[in-house]
């Protein structure tokens, strides 16, 4: 048995299938539908319940997760007599890092014999996830605390995201995009293609017009990151809000140029970035050389 847990939040996206089987302990955001509010359970039910609702026209809010709570849950895990590494999404993405952060301080204080290590990931949703994944696999084969929080710095920049949006009302809600871009990008069916940079940031890479453009310029982006790297046993994961038949087919293209690639899982998105992009995101992850925009 490991002397140490690796411990994430619900904006990794992972199936809850998955944290469950493999004991991976998780602190949930909350989203609110109305006057309702819900935790972030992870479950695929539950995501693809809140995309159905957005495109009947629910209206979704996150909120972060305040000291107190990140401390609660951290006091839980330290008091299993075990050191910790807890990964969240980036910092540029969310100040729920910062208050994570407080809370790591405060544990540090009243625990100096534990090992606790918040690690600013620069990743978000699958990217998280892959992270995660890849860490507790790691740790499950046997290696030591730092030898897995080693790779995790080493390799957390090698992590791409690429991602397209269907709607730009809901980057335009989050001031990704201004009202007029907004405007003008629905009249003309606009399709934003994004990625994450190793600032950790949700970047537009291009803009193009029509859905399908936008799933080839991510579909190209894959295949040119691919092309650089040794495919064999590589994991995809590929995320989407509602929009199973884009995922598959970028699935499909990924394997038949890449014959060699190892497992690729489609999973609904989770809710908390959802709600800030909208139904019809779909998002790519693997590992490569390094993060490019193209």
């Amino acid at each position: 048995m490991q002397n140490y847990i690796i411990a994430t939040s619900s904006t990794c996206d992972l199936p809850r299938t998955f944290l469950d089987e493999h004991n991976i302990p998780f602190i949930s955001y909350t989203y609110t539908i109305g006057n309702d509010v819900f935790e972030d359970d992870c479950r695929e039910e539950s995501r693809q319940a809140v995309y159905e609702g957005m495109r009947k026209g629910d209206r979704l809010k996150t909120s972060m997760i305040n000291e107190f709570n990140y401390y609660e849950f951290f006091k839980s895990l330290v008091e299993q007599g075990k050191d910790v590494i807890f990964l969240d999404m980036s910092q540029k993405m969310s100040v729920s890092y910062s208050n994570s952060v407080k809370a790591s301080d405060m544990i540090h204080k009243e625990f100096p014999e534990r090992k606790f290590t918040v690690m600013d990931t620069r990743c978000i949703s699958g990217g998280l996830g892959l992270l995660v994944e890849t860490m507790v696999g790691m740790m499950e084969e046997g290696k030591s605390y730092d030898e897995v929080l080693q790779w995790g710095e080493d390799n957390k920049f090698k992590i791409a995201h690429r991602f397209t949006v269907d709607d730009l009302n809901y980057l335009k809600e989050g001031g990704r995009v201004s009202n007029s871009a907004a405007l003008v990008g629905s009249l003309l069916s606009v399709k934003p293609v994004l990625y994450v940079p190793d600032g950790g940031t949700l970047d537009v890479a291009k803009k193009v017009r029509g859905r399908k453009n936008a799933l080839k310029t991510i579909y190209d982006g894959i295949k040119n990151d691919l092309s650089q790297v040794d495919c064999k046993g590589r994991q995809v994961h590929i995320l989407h809000a509602d929009c199973k038949e884009d995922a598959e087919t970028v699935a499909n293209s990924i394997k038949a140029d890449f014959p060699e690639i190892g497992p690729i899982t489609i999973t609904n998105l989770g809710v908390v970035i959802g709600a800030h992009c909208g139904p019809g995101l779909l998002a790519v992850f693997y590992l490569c050389n390094g993060r490019k925009s193209e």
